[in-house]
């Protein structure tokens, strides 16, 4: 993609932090930290997001993702680690090139969790049958 940043990032055209590289991905510190050590994990191949990725490399960035961020966590001394990954606008996602974050969390950074909200009566159970009838069948074999 030619104007994706990540894809430039891959091809060397624009400079990164590199922490990790292989065949399949590339990690590299976010420049816009959320702690210092934040870190993206990249697919080389192209893809939107995680509902565009093929499952092979699904498997190959999470796999890595907890090798990254056992290494951030002990680089940078953090309490904790948040790992997320943004999909779509409404999430957050702003660069549409398929990442994770890894992101070191320390106790009082000032960093707060996404509040949680009761389900109406009877809602959560209408949720659910509607998940399941999206998921396809062969994900229970």
């Amino acid at each position: 993609m030619p104007d994706c940043i990540f894809c430039k990032i891959i091809e060397g055209k624009l400079p990164a932090q590199k922490v990790y590289e292989n065949k399949d991905l590339v990690a590299f510190l976010d420049i816009h930290p959320i702690n210092p050590g934040h870190t993206l994990i990249v697919p080389k191949e192209h893809c939107r997001n995680l509902l565009d990725m093929p499952e092979r490399l699904i498997e190959k960035t999470f796999v890595a993702a907890k090798k990254i961020a056992e290494a951030v966590q002990k680089g940078t001394n953090a309490e904790g680690i948040n790992v997320g990954m943004n999909n779509e606008p409404a999430s957050g996602q702003v660069v549409f090139h398929a990442h994770i974050h890894i992101i070191p969390r320390y106790n009082n950074d000032g960093l707060k969790l996404w509040p949680g909200k009761p389900y109406q009566d009877g809602q959560a159970r209408e949720i659910q049958k509607r998940i399941l009838a999206e998921l396809p069948k062969e994900i229970f074999c």
